[in-house]
């Protein structure tokens, strides 16, 4: 019998992995045994390099001799857990890592592109932010995300099929990011600027999984991607402050005014780099900070939760309606965007193969209390709509609202049945997955359709 380690969660994963075999494998358990030796002495040679428990067990999985491949099968069919792990499997022994020096290169250098791509039109048309904050609102992903994609076409090594296709989309986002004659002030132009990136990032996540996008686990690793994006990019940018300040404070005792500089030059570069800086950390999954994404869930779910049930029985005591108006739409509709991302990246750094818990639980009662809301918010809507007329706003409002009422209708629907194992959490995860094209398709429609329907106003 192999003799057991202290590390709870290495033998969970050795549990996992000897279950695996035995389910998948023809075998006598007293070949499993010798295999979880030989496996076992590799993970003990592997900590002693100084590999973490985790890191040594995914690498001595994947460098196990006599059932490679179906260790190999094993590491793929699981590789909802390499998100939650700190390596990325070699594609042989001697290769050392996830990334490489050259991937660090090439997103600085795209960093340093984005921030020159970003300065052009002031450069050398003097269209300045101050006067033209709807020419960068508009193209603002643009100035960005081209070149994120770039980078994981590069780095997956995607040909001939999907790169036209990605070129064709990001041409024809320029085109209509220019091409309408929006006024002063105009409502389809901020709708426009706000939805942009929402389509785009698709595109941006067919590059990231390159083969993988029409397969549940590669739109899901886009999902993890994402939320670890938004982790990174925010602690750059506390960082970025921090340096700022210091940067102010150090000029002015010398009696040198840097705020010119600032405002013009190290905060706009700065945040356009940041995103392909912050998407190279997340690939390179240097340190642990990506497991704080599946903590910060499980501190805000509840809190979210408690917060939409006290909203829905205030509601429901006092009889009030909703206020409906620009700021109350758009705070309600980021609320309920923060609330599908939680439930989005909870889904994403769950095991499907546990049984559901208390936090699943709490998961539905934010789905279910989060879906009540959406419909408190789509009847106010509706009632606006149905006294003061169409806008841009309440269309683009309205159409938000119904497609998260869709997706968190059909959450509830998937996930009650999987609290009493009666359905499968793959299911659910199917469920997300399949829905992100949606969002690209209506960003597109607000992007297209709104400016000319709406006059433009």
């Amino acid at each position: 019998m192999p003799k057991p380690t202290n590390d709870p969660s290495l033998e969970k994963q050795i549990d996992q992995w000897r279950s695996y075999l035995l389910r998948r494998q023809a075998i006598h358990s007293v070949d499993v045994a010798e295999l979880e030796d030989h496996l076992r002495e590799q993970v003990t040679a592997l900590v002693k390099a100084g590999l973490s428990s985790d890191e040594a067990f995914l690498v001595a999985v994947k460098r196990m001799g006599a059932l490679d491949a179906l260790s190999r099968e094993f590491a793929r069919e699981h590789s909802d857990r390499l998100w939650k792990q700190l390596v990325v499997l070699p594609a042989d022994p001697g290769e050392q890592g996830g990334w490489t020096r050259s991937d660090a290169f090439v997103a600085f250098a795209l960093a340093v592109v984005a921030a020159i791509l970003l300065k052009l039109p002031e450069l050398f048309f003097a269209l300045r932010p101050d006067e033209n904050a709807g020419f960068y609102a508009r193209n603002l992903s643009l100035f960005v995300f081209p070149l994120l994609t770039w980078y994981f076409v590069w780095k997956r090594g995607l040909g001939a099929k999907t790169v036209p296709w990605l070129a064709v989309t990001f041409v024809g986002a320029g085109v209509f990011a220019n091409v309408y004659p929006f006024g002063m002030g105009s409502n389809t132009e901020v709708l426009l600027a706000i939805h942009l990136p929402i389509a785009l990032w698709v595109a941006v996540g067919v590059a990231y999984a390159g083969d993988r996008w029409n397969e549940v686990a590669g739109r899901m690793d886009f999902i993890r991607f994402s939320g670890e994006l938004f982790i990174y990019y925010v602690l750059i940018a506390l960082g970025g402050g921090v340096l700022t300040a210091f940067l102010v404070m150090m000029f002015q005792s010398i009696g040198i005014d840097s705020e010119w500089f600032i405002q013009s030059w190290l905060i706009p570069c700065g945040a356009a780099g940041a995103v392909l800086v912050a998407s190279w950390l997340v690939e390179a999954k240097q340190s642990v900070i990506e497991n704080m994404a599946p903590v910060l869930t499980r501190l805000f779910t509840p809190l979210f939760a408690a917060l939409l049930v006290t909203f829905l029985v205030t509601l429901l005591l006092t009889g009030r309606a909703i206020d409906i108006g620009r700021e109350v739409l758009i705070a309600f509709d980021l609320l309920l965007v923060v609330i599908l991302g939680l439930l989005l990246y909870s889904i994403s750094a769950r095991d499907s193969q546990s049984p559901p818990g208390v936090f699943d639980m709490m998961q539905v009662v934010l789905v279910v209390s989060a879906l009540l809301a959406d419909t408190v918010a789509l009847w106010a809507i509706a009632a606006r709509i149905a006294e003061f007329g169409f806008t841009p706003n309440r269309v683009a409002a309205l159409g938000v609202n119904i497609i998260l009422l869709v997706n968190l209708t059909w959450s509830a629907v998937l996930y009650i049945p999987f609290l009493r194992e009666r359905a499968s959490f793959t299911d659910l995860e199917r469920w997300q997955t399949n829905y992100l094209p949606v969002y690209a398709v209506w960003g597109a429609i607000v992007v297209i359709v709104f400016p000319p329907l709406f006059s433009y106003i």
